[in-house]
């Protein structure tokens, strides 16, 4: 009778979703970014709409999917890593959800979900030297540093409605107590989370709500949640492999240059122009297909470098921006990207990976750290007038690394100041002098030769608009992910209007995926609400108590 009773479910099941295709006819729905987002947006119709896959068209510039999760190298060349996304078990709620129905791509009968949180759990974090002076001395930062005037600042901050703080930077706020930017907490809360003075207040209190569980642990990093390697192999490349299960086509080297849209009111594409390799090319869109947009990227023109050549700053004309300006010109709702993209002297930020053979070199930050590698999250040279953090992740870090090659990435937040020790910008230095500086600030100068020996490669990548999302803005600059009067587009990005989440994470794209998708689609699905921490008795008194240490 058991056996009966399934085989008619799945019977009812196979005519739901036979006839759900049907329904979906020739509909087509077109990406455009090939960034998380996009991947994301694409398993809902796959999973939640039973959306024909071959219907689904993710339109990317580059040859390579993944947008800023990326992830590259060899043992010859030495690999990139141009800058790592920290995941977050508490707060990263659709992220989990997702990926609890990708399947592993190594361990059969797991989801990508059971297997990042298995390894994190087995690789805890807890770091031991979060903040080091220039002396090489790593200082103690169980105390937050915060005097009176600096927690009042803060508290008033976390009880002003947001409305309040249209254009404001966090540096106005604390205007009046410039001691808040010597405490501990700043250099740890800054450089973990990629902060500028300058940056969006916003955003800042923002984190500070999303965030707040994380506030009594900042100076150990417990909650950052690692993925066993980078997150192009470990979340990118299963989400592509599933996808591909279903036929979903993935158009590389596409770049979009313009959307056309109906005449009136309302906001409907009707056309989508792209170039390939220098040849101009239109899809028309018909009745019923959706056009979902990365509106903005936060590593768009970013460049490389390498052991012997700086890489280049390029703030000129970045794609995405670009993009988003353009259609931003043709219809009101779409947003204003010139706050975030008008000003890479002010989003710029350099990150440099470091490819060793052997791993005399992680051994000997290991030893002066008292981390193993993936248990010490930020090591922060506070006193550095780049203001360089290192992090060392567990090893490999790449799925192609051999056992004898080690990989560890790092990145300076003023690249137009010059070196305490190679007197050069960061922004004009090759990879081999970024190390060179980094060495100096670890006091390992004696080594240097030795360690220099083992180096095959050290790879800079400046990227012009990382910290672009955080700029200084008002609350109308961000489109809706479903602007108003939408038929059939949606914005996925860094750049969308999210109530009560904090950009710069890999949650921000998912749920912005989620909610295009469920809302262009007619889907009466819950999507996982933002969870409200700063809430929790529990939560406020640690955060509390924390303050006065």
């Amino acid at each position: 009778m058991c056996s009966i009773l399934v085989s008619q479910k799945q019977i009812h099941q196979h005519m739901e979703v036979t006839s759900m295709k049907k329904e979906h006819g020739n509909r087509q729905v077109y990406f455009v970014g090939g960034g998380l987002a996009s991947l994301a947006g694409a398993s809902y119709l796959v999973r939640d709409c039973d959306f024909p896959g071959e219907n689904i068209h993710i339109l990317e510039g580059m040859h390579i999917l993944g947008g800023s999760n990326d992830g590259a190298g060899d043992t010859t060349n030495g690999f990139v890593c141009r800058g790592g996304r920290m995941l977050n078990e508490e707060t990263y709620e659709n992220t989990w959800e997702l990926l609890s129905s990708i399947p592993s791509i190594e361990q059969e009968g797991v989801s990508v979900c059971d297997e990042i949180l298995a390894f994190d759990h087995a690789h805890p974090t807890h770091a031991n030297a979060r903040l080091i002076d220039k002396d090489g001395e790593v200082l103690d930062v169980m105390s937050m540093g915060f005097d009176t005037a600096d927690r009042l600042a803060l508290g008033r901050l976390m009880i002003t409605p947001e409305e309040k703080l249209d254009n404001l930077r966090i540096c106005d706020w604390f205007a009046e107590t410039p001691h808040f930017f010597e405490t501990n907490f700043w250099y740890m809360w800054q450089t973990t989370f990629a902060f500028q003075k300058w940056s969006s207040l916003f955003e800042f209190k923002r984190y500070m709500n999303r965030m707040m569980f994380e506030f009594s642990r900042i100076q150990t990093l417990e909650g950052v949640t690692r993925t066993p390697y980078n997150q192009y192999d470990s979340i990118i490349l299963p989400i592509k492999t599933y996808l591909d299960g279903f036929g979903v086509d993935f158009s590389l080297k596409y770049t979009v240059t313009d959307l056309d849209f109906e005449e009136g009111d309302g906001i409907t594409v009707t056309a989508i122009h792209y170039e390939q390799e220098g040849k101009p090319g239109i899809i028309q869109l018909r009745e019923g297909d959706l056009c979902i947009i990365t509106n903005g990227c936060m590593t768009d023109n970013a460049t490389l470098g390498d052991l012997n050549t700086p890489a280049k700053m390029l703030p000129e004309n970045p794609m995405s921006g670009d993009l988003w300006a353009k259609i931003a010109a043709k219809k009101e709702g779409l947003g204003n990207p010139t706050p975030f993209f008008g000003n890479a002297e002010e989003t710029n930020w350099e990150s440099f990976t470091v490819t060793c053979k052997g791993n005399k070199l992680l051994k000997m930050i290991e030893k002066y750290s008292r981390n193993k590698p993936g248990s010490g999250a930020l090591m922060t040279f506070k006193d550095s007038s780049w203001l360089m953090s290192i992090v060392v992740a567990a090893q490999p870090h790449f799925k192609n690394q051999p056992a004898d090659t080690t990989i560890f990435w790092g990145y300076g937040l003023y690249t137009d100041k010059v070196g305490d020790y190679v007197k050069k910008p960061m922004r004009d230095c090759t990879g081999k002098e970024m190390l060179i500086e980094l060495l100096h600030h670890l006091h390992m100068e004696e080594e240097m030769d030795e360690i220099m020996d083992s180096v095959v490669n050290v790879i800079p990548c400046m990227m012009p608009y990382i910290d672009a999302q955080f700029q200084p803005r008002a609350m109308s600059d961000r489109p809706q992910v479903v602007p108003e009067g939408s038929t059939n587009l949606a914005m996925i990005s860094q750049f969308v209007e999210i109530p009560e989440d904090m950009v710069f994470t890999e949650e921000y794209s998912i749920r912005a995926a989620r909610i295009a998708v469920y809302t262009l689609m007619g889907l009466n699905k819950k999507i996982c609400p933002v969870t409200p921490h700063r809430y929790d008795v529990r939560t406020l008194l640690r955060a509390l108590n924390t303050s006065y240490r």
